[in-house]
């Protein structure tokens, strides 16, 4: 069963106002009830705090990668036929660390908006095989109950000569998706921590529009100049700054993984092991998408290429803390970007 589409009587909580003002109250009431949150995250409040504002837009965006990834959507309600909540871990996407247009280069686009709702880097992951880096925007309430960002931008300027000039005429002409109004909102929650439910409502509504693409449908010369070089540029060309992937915490990844294959779904080959031993990973090929690219004549064509996809984590102890590890680790990002190389 998918997401409804229909609305659904008003909750008066907090979290659910800001969902359903985003999304409609029935796909607020399905998402709730299909992710484990926090009880301190699910009280009223005439005046939303910053931690209100991050999960209402994680759950919205987790939202919309269901109805994007159809693996996922069958995942999720097979998942919710046990009765038991799924632990959003964190969500994944990607940036260009080059010209483009009025949008900010790379993860500035997005740090601007994650400060506000209480998140800060936590960790730094140079993925050079890629010719890209990462970063983790952690949560500084609730670093293990709301989900982190993991935000990955490609560096324009390592690729060569034609792969470069085909990037900027991709990503120059993007704009920027914050207007004025949503950037009051963000200042009062920056500065006090707490914002009205009118405000809350429209970071909300106007964060989701940051995630998409902000540029024209490209050229399909200049993807394929720039997909040689990059299949993580080519990525970004056609579904912009999407969640790349959103992840499950699970108990066991790797016994989850051969399950998952026993069922058919296309699962990556391997799992992930973080270099510490406590972070495993492994996800669902991308789920293949149609979009449009613009040719020579003025005319479109429409082409078959990999969208966005959904992934597992395992997370265990630090000893050193007795904390939940909550680092991400460069080889697994390198390889679980890799399901999204599929042509």
């Amino acid at each position: 069963m998918a997401p409804p589409t229909a609305n659904a009587a008003h909750d008066a909580e907090t979290l659910a106002h800001l969902l359903a003002a985003a999304v409609g109250e029935a796909r607020a009431a399905w998402t709730l009830e299909t992710l484990a949150i926090a009880p301190d995250l699910r009280g009223s409040s005439s005046r939303p705090s910053r931690a209100h504002v991050a999960i209402a837009l994680n759950a919205a965006l987790f939202l919309d990668l269901v109805d994007r990834v159809p693996t996922a959507a069958r995942y999720v309600q097979a998942v919710r036929a046990t009765g038991e909540p799924i632990v959003f871990d964190h969500g994944a996407l990607r940036t260009i660390d080059g010209p483009c247009g009025a949008l900010p280069r790379g993860y500035t686009a997005f740090a601007r908006i994650l400060a506000p709702l209480g998140y800060e880097v936590g960790g730094l992951y140079p993925l050079p095989a890629l010719k890209m880096t990462g970063r983790a925007f952690v949560h500084r309430d609730f670093p293990e109950t709301i989900p982190q960002f993991f935000v990955s931008e490609l560096h324009v300027s390592e690729l060569p000569e034609a792969a470069q000039a085909a990037a900027e005429r991709i990503f120059g002409a993007s704009s920027d998706p914050l207007g004025k109004a949503e950037q009051a909102a963000l200042d009062t929650l920056a500065r006090d921590g707490t914002c009205s439910m009118e405000e809350a409502e429209t970071i909300v509504k106007g964060l989701l529009r940051a995630f998409g693409r902000q540029h024209p449908a490209p050229a399909l010369e200049d993807y394929r100049a720039l997909l040689e070089h990059s299949k993580e540029g080519g990525w970004i060309a056609t579904e912009g700054n999407a969640f790349n992937h959103a992840t499950t915490r699970v108990p066991d990844v790797t016994a989850l993984a051969k399950e998952l294959k026993a069922e058919g779904y296309p699962m990556k080959p391997a799992v992930e092991v973080s270099q510490n031993g406590r972070v495993r990973q492994t996800a669902i090929l991308a789920d293949t998408v149609s979009r449009p690219f613009r040719l020579p004549d003025g005319s479109e064509t429409v082409m078959d290429v990999p969208g966005s996809f959904y992934e597992f984590i395992t997370r265990d102890t630090d000893p050193a803390t007795g904390l939940l590890d909550l680092t991400f680790d460069s080889g697994n990002a390198t390889g679980i970007f890799a399901v999204t190389r599929a042509q």
